[in-house]
């Protein structure tokens, strides 16, 4: 423990070091005209060199130099009559900042904003350097340089500012309600629909089609093998991203189709009219004559799909079909597989908590860049080529306007598996209720730790500022709570083994 202790403490402070030394600002663009509305852009930039206003009033707006036909190397590069008052904009060349931000502020410069073609790194130097500049210096994009051209032109005024980061953002509260809900409603309907599975018979109209789509249920080995099959692709991911990201998408829009058809489809049967089957054919799934109804539910899930597919990196509302898309996948897998006993249950979130504490807080000391495999997986590793991310998680835009979400984490995170994982112990509960018919304390329990411990959550990320395995704080919660359920209820051997079956027609 004291080693794990002293460990993480290094890890946090050298995480904490490299905030102070790269950190993200805003440049807020006006056009000298004042007819257009102002623009914030991204900056990133070094404090040591000179400290920036957290509050946009109080930041000087200058005029913004368009000097990216030099790099300010050498003095032959500075304009005649110098940079009085003025925030020139350079490109970034061969020489080193301190040469360019010492010549800027030589000939009066405000400022200084350095243009760069390829991934922005932090500007640095050396401590004389620092004591010896009082002027701040920042890299931009060369994008936003060309969006500041064409949405202002060629005289703008800037202000460079570093707002401070909210403790949370509001959109914590949609990921809040779209979890929980996922989880409540899954849990339930898995564990209803087990139940009159295998105790209720239904007369059906239409024959074999309208049959419950089969439940796996999870054994120890299958847990094991799961695992390292879960390990072996995150650790792929790290060293192959760019090329099996699009194999988890394919994968995703196939998964996701299917599960939105199997959460629509109670739906679309209660519906009086397309009952009517196609003609007798050969041809593969159709020789079964669908009704022509859920043959058009399943094109519209197909396009859905296909949609978000194609259009995914639209960041102004693709995020809404990811998460619908993801909302239906993980209400399929609770439905479709079960853990029969609180030992499996058990045994799957104690190997999953581990699982994900050693790839966010143990990898980091294992890769040469000192990054959490699974935070780089998750968020996109910073040298892909292809810019693509995982579909795996729930995402929601930023709702405050911060450096960060304007820079590098516009969206908030939930990964499919911290809903998945719980949720499966929610719908074992339910089951259980249901079997000893104990009016749904055991679900109604885990729904709420689960909730607890995602609260639990956002404080640690508010906290520490920085990717949260949320396993840590939910299988503790899930688990206990319904652990002491049991114990308190006398049952605990009946909810460990999942025996003691006996229906209650009334609680399904």
């Amino acid at each position: 423990m004291a080693v794990w202790g002293v460990g993480l403490s290094a890890w946090l402070l050298l995480h904490v070091l490299r905030q102070v030394y790269c950190e993200y600002g805003m440049v807020h663009v006006l056009s000298e005209r004042g007819s257009s509305k102002g623009k914030d852009y991204c900056i990133l930039f070094n404090s040591q060199w000179a400290h920036l206003p957290h509050d946009l009033g109080k930041a000087s707006l200058l005029q913004l130099q368009d000097q990216t036909a030099s790099v300010l190397c050498s003095p032959t590069d500075v304009p005649d009559g110098g940079f009085n008052n003025q925030i020139p904009m350079v490109m970034r060349g061969n020489c080193t900042f301190y040469e360019k931000v010492r010549l800027a502020q030589i000939n009066g410069a405000r400022g200084l904003l350095i243009v760069s073609r390829e991934r922005l790194v932090p500007p640095g130097g050396n401590r004389s350097q620092y004591e010896e500049i009082d002027i701040p210096v920042a890299l931009i994009s060369y994008t936003d340089l060309l969006d500041i051209g064409k949405s202002f032109g060629s005289s703008v005024k800037g202000a460079m500012y570093a707002p401070n980061e909210p403790v949370l953002d509001y959109n914590m509260v949609i990921i809040f309600v779209m979890a929980v809900g996922t989880v409540a409603i899954g849990g339930y309907w898995a564990g209803s629909r087990d139940v009159k599975k295998r105790y209720m018979k239904h007369k059906r109209d239409d024959g074999a089609e309208k049959h419950d789509d089969e439940t796996v249920d999870v054994t120890p080995i299958m847990i094991c093998i799961f695992v390292v099959m879960c390990c072996s692709m995150l650790v792929l991911l790290y060293f192959f991203y760019d090329h099996l990201v699009y194999v988890i998408i394919g994968i995703f829009c196939l998964a996701a189709s299917i599960g939105l058809y199997s959460c629509l489809s109670p739906f679309v049967r209660r519906f009086p009219l397309g009952k009517c089957r196609i003609p007798d054919n050969n041809l593969p799934y159709f020789h079964k004559r669908p009704q022509v109804r859920m043959l058009l539910l399943a094109v519209f899930c197909i396009s859905v799909s296909i949609v978000w597919g194609i259009f995914r990196n639209e960041d102004q509302w693709a995020w809404v079909l990811q998460d619908t898309l993801g909302i239906a996948f993980c209400l399929y897998m609770l439905k479709t597989i079960r853990l029969p006993t609180f030992k499996g249950c058990t045994l799957l979130l104690l190997v999953l908590f581990v699982y994900d504490v050693f790839f966010v807080f143990i990898t980091p000391f294992l890769t040469k860049t000192g990054e959490s495999i699974m935070v780089e997986v998750a968020a996109g590793p910073s040298h892909s080529t292809t810019h693509e991310k995982l579909p795996m998680v729930l995402k929601v835009p930023r709702l405050n306007s911060s450096p960060l979400a304007l820079c590098d984490r516009p969206f908030s995170l939930l990964g499919f598996g911290d809903i998945l994982v719980p949720g499966l112990l929610v719908a074992y509960c339910h089951r259980f209720d249901i079997q000893v018919q104990s009016s749904r304390v055991y679900f109604v329990a885990c729904t709420i730790a689960y909730g607890i411990g995602l609260l639990v959550t956002f404080v640690a990320l508010a906290l520490m500022q920085m990717g949260q395995p949320a396993l840590l704080y939910l299988v503790p919660c899930t688990l206990l709570t319904s652990f002491v359920v049991a114990l308190w209820r006398k049952e605990l051997a009946m909810f460990w083994t999942g025996s003691g079956f006996a229906v209650n027609t009334s609680l399904i």
